[in-house]
């Protein structure tokens, strides 16, 4: 059986695609870069929609980053208008996405855990 998405689901997906269309293709400011969108979260209202990214560059440059997507707003909200139809286009708010190098951090000590376990293991034997 098909799975169910919710109109809201549906809209935060469809959002997140656009916006990483417009800044791939629309925006020109050279301070946003190579940056991944990796969530969009929005209200129940749809007023306001948090938008998460990551950047190739890790957190090097990230005021820039989001000086720039600032900046871009108003253009990105103005061409959701007019690409996503829906009654209230949210005022978008960026925020740096740290969960994929948090995990991989985390990945990287729990394998060096593992071979010092191994390690360990090997010595007593």
């Amino acid at each position: 059986m098909p799975k169910e998405y919710s109109r809201s689901q549906r809209v935060v997906e469809q959002i997140r695609r656009e916006l990483a269309e417009l800044i791939r293709l629309e925006v020109k400011d050279p301070r946003i870069g190579m940056i991944s969108l990796t969530e969009v979260e929005i209200t129940p209202d749809y007023a306001h929609a948090k938008v998460y990214f990551t950047s190739l560059k890790g957190e090097e440059g990230l005021d820039d980053i989001l000086s720039g997507l600032q900046r871009a707003s108003g253009f990105l909200r103005r061409e959701l208008g007019r690409r996503v139809r829906i009654h209230t286009i949210p005022e978008l708010h960026f925020h740096y996405d740290r969960s994929l190098e948090q995990g991989s951090r985390l990945s990287s000590l729990i394998d060096q855990v593992v071979r010092e376990d191994q390690a360990r293991h090997r010595d007593d034997d």
